[in-house]
């Protein structure tokens, strides 16, 4: 997920879909950039740069999830 993307858009009070709209793109388009599914154009991370004036290399950044626990369970 591109966390600091998705704070910088919240921050600006805008919705995804309102995102999308701005750059010229679908609503899922934006939603698989804002996930990390999809890189998108650099002309629209030239724009969002623009847009929440934050250098697009912090707003492209990718948070690692953490791992899933299983916790294991003893079968004895």
């Amino acid at each position: 997920m591109r966390k600091n993307l998705k704070e910088a858009r919240q921050k600006a009070g805008m919705t995804q879909q309102q995102i999308a709209e701005y750059l010229g793109i679908t609503l899922r388009s934006y939603q698989r950039i804002e996930k990390g599914d999809f890189l998108g154009s650099i002309c629209n991370w030239d724009a969002l740069e623009d847009l929440f004036k934050v250098h697009q290399r912090e707003l492209r950044l990718m948070t690692k999830e953490p791992p899933e626990v299983v916790e294991e369970t003893d079968s004895c």
